[in-house]
């Protein structure tokens, strides 16, 4: 036989098969579902996309590791309360922002929503730990992984309302708000969607016990799964319900809302973004 048709022979039957469409761990170049979790490069600063198994091997939240699991942890807090002395002393130019420990930088990150996505604010937070200490049950914030979405609509102190998210719907939450946005101040869509976004989450959140700092499930509600049909457990204590899928929650992924994955980039897990000192959501 023509030694070329053998090497063409060999070439074609060594020849591997093209991988499958579709989206791919971003550590071991697996193939990887639309649902699917995340870690936090804390050096690079961002979210990256990784199958189940790469997940698995940074889930030690006390190991100094570059890379951090990002949990799935949805907590309310039902007794939160602050007052706009508090609010205003944090230097938010708006009324809705979140906020997260960047490990690398040793500092409090504040970001807030608006036309260009996640707007990472310049002013100083030096009254950041006094309202840490004035709020105790925050204290149990991770790393770099979970932030604090703190809301404050229309300067109304009495309906303040806080959650404890995973920094991936943090950023799917702003997000979608960039692709709503219309006009100065966003518009009926954004404040529609705001509305629509803190009352599935608190429906779906774990409340805790300001008193004994316990999270109980929310009454009438003991599987995410039962509605979403889920199999993976995220199994990190009181992290996620039996039969959880990180970053899935009733009416945030599951209707169909954009993750940090398709709403406007992974993200700056350190606060990317247009850096800015003011403005209006």
């Amino acid at each position: 036989m023509n030694p070329a048709v053998r090497a063409l022979r060999r070439i074609a039957t060594d020849r591997r098969p093209l991988p499958a469409a579709g989206e791919r761990c971003e550590m071991c170049a697996e193939s990887i579902a639309d649902e699917h979790q995340h870690v936090v490069d804390v050096q690079a600063r961002q979210l990256m996309c990784v199958c189940r198994g790469c997940y698995l091997l940074f889930t030690d939240r006390d190991a100094a590791l570059r890379y951090r699991a990002v949990p799935d942890r949805y907590i309310s807090f039902p007794d939160f309360a602050l007052t706009l002395p508090e609010w205003d002393a944090l230097e938010i130019p708006v009324g809705l922002a979140f906020f997260f420990r960047n490990s690398a930088a040793d500092r409090t990150v504040a970001l807030y929503p608006g036309p260009a996505g996640a707007t990472e604010s310049e002013l100083p937070l030096s009254d950041w730990q006094a309202f840490v200490d004035n709020h105790h049950e925050f204290a149990d914030l991770a790393d770099d992984v979970e932030a604090l979405l703190i809301r404050v609509p229309d300067r109304d102190a009495a309906g303040a309302q806080c959650l404890l998210l995973p920094i991936d719907a943090c950023y799917e939450f702003v997000g979608r708000i960039r692709l709503q946005w219309h006009g100065f101040d966003g518009g009926s869509e954004v404040r529609r969607y705001i509305e629509e976004f803190f009352a599935a989450v608190s429906a779906r959140a774990r409340p805790r016990d300001a008193r004994s700092g316990h999270t109980v499930p929310p009454s009438g509600t003991t599987r995410r799964s039962d509605t979403l049909g889920a199999s993976d457990a995220a199994g990190q204590g009181d992290v996620a319900w039996p039969g959880d899928t990180a970053g899935s929650v009733d009416g945030v992924r599951a209707s169909g809302v954009a993750g940090p994955c398709d709403a406007g980039g992974s993200g700056d897990a350190a606060g990317q973004g247009v850096t800015a000192s003011g403005g209006a959501p």
